[in-house]
């Protein structure tokens, strides 16, 4: 009796151990799984970016000479390469002998007459003048006769047609000397002092081509690509290299909208850069827009889901960062909901 009351206690006791054990399996199964199943949060990636400016050609050339090498620092206004352009030479030459050709009708215009050109003019005149001096003697003498009835009245006719002829020519000769003295109108010197404008206007044009053949650093930068070599020949705004200005940076993300949270324009956000270690660095978003309709994300089913947008986020670290480089991966810290 004894015996079987042990075994009774002995068998209560397995039972409740092995129920036990498989609890404790069960519990440790369970929270395996949460930490194995939960999902972890996905991470918002972007890059560096950074100002570049590529350095294009304004005329057509052969490039005789690259001065720096990719990878060089330069400040801006350094001399980076230099185009050879003998149609510019040429146009220029043009531009030089179209000026001198307008000077010179210019000149003709505002000096007026020649010296010699105004004498014969007074020469004339003056011919004229005793031409007239002789008529009127004539006429008087005939017209007396005349009212003596001496003479016939188509004789009087005639020495008075002469007399007033006389007058007439003398009138035209003074007004060509007048001219003479004048010089030219004063709407021929306007246009001739035109065409010098235009003249000087075209070789300030040439010049300003002179001018770009010789490429210069807009910003202080480093070369990062270079695209031509020398003796390439270019055509009007080709790219001959690039520059980035890396004390202007920021970060670049695409976000999605259900994941923004707390981002908005004016707050500071973390920045992880792997690249750099594992520091951490501060950043403010400075610009937010939806980005076109091929980022959106489009739901799959009917119920439950939804279309989401992407966003361009823009973010500005709040101090330089040193060793950073454009094209670095950033990782964007989500701000925790409070």
């Amino acid at each position: 009796m004894e015996e079987l009351q042990s075994i009774e206690r002995r068998n209560k006791r397995s039972t409740y151990v092995g129920l036990a054990v498989v609890i404790v399996i069960v519990a440790t199964l369970v929270i395996i799984g949460q930490v194995v199943l939960r999902p972890e949060p996905e991470t918002i990636m972007g890059e560096v970016s950074a100002t570049e400016y590529r350095v294009s050609n304004k005329v057509p050339g052969r490039i005789e000479a690259i001065f720096v090498k990719e990878g060089q620092h330069v400040a801006a206004g350094d001399t980076l390469a230099y185009i050879s352009s003998p149609e510019v030479d040429a146009k220029m030459e043009q531009a030089k002998a179209a000026r001198a050709a307008a000077t010179a009708q210019s000149n003709k215009a505002q000096n007026g007459a020649r010296k010699q050109q105004i004498d014969a003019a007074y020469e004339m005149w003056q011919k004229a003048l005793v031409g007239v001096d002789v008529a009127k003697k004539s006429y008087e003498r005939v017209h007396q006769l005349y009212e003596k009835k001496v003479v016939t009245a188509q004789k009087h006719d005639e020495v008075e047609a002469q007399y007033k002829a006389a007058v007439a020519t003398a009138n035209a000769a003074k007004t060509q000397y007048d001219l003479a003295l004048e010089g030219a109108q004063a709407e021929d010197k306007a246009a001739a002092a035109a065409l010098v404008s235009q003249a000087n206007g075209a070789i300030a044009e040439v010049t300003s081509y002179q001018n770009a053949r010789v490429l210069v650093a807009p910003a202080n930068g480093e070369v990062v690509e270079v695209y031509a070599k020398r003796s390439d020949l270019i055509g009007p705004g080709g790219p001959v290299l690039s520059i980035v200005d890396m004390s202007d940076v920021w970060f670049s993300f695409s976000v999605r909208e259900d994941m923004l949270n707390d981002l908005a324009v004016g707050n500071e956000v973390e920045i992880n850069i792997p690249a750099l270690g594992k520091q951490t660095y501060k950043g403010t978003v400075t610009y937010m827009r939806a980005m076109a309709s091929y980022a959106t994300w489009r739901a799959t089913k009917v119920n439950g889901q939804y279309d989401v947008k992407s966003f361009d986020i823009k973010v500005v670290p709040t101090e330089a960062i040193s060793g950073l480089r454009q094209g670095m991966t950033a990782i964007l810290n989500q701000p925790k909901a409070e």
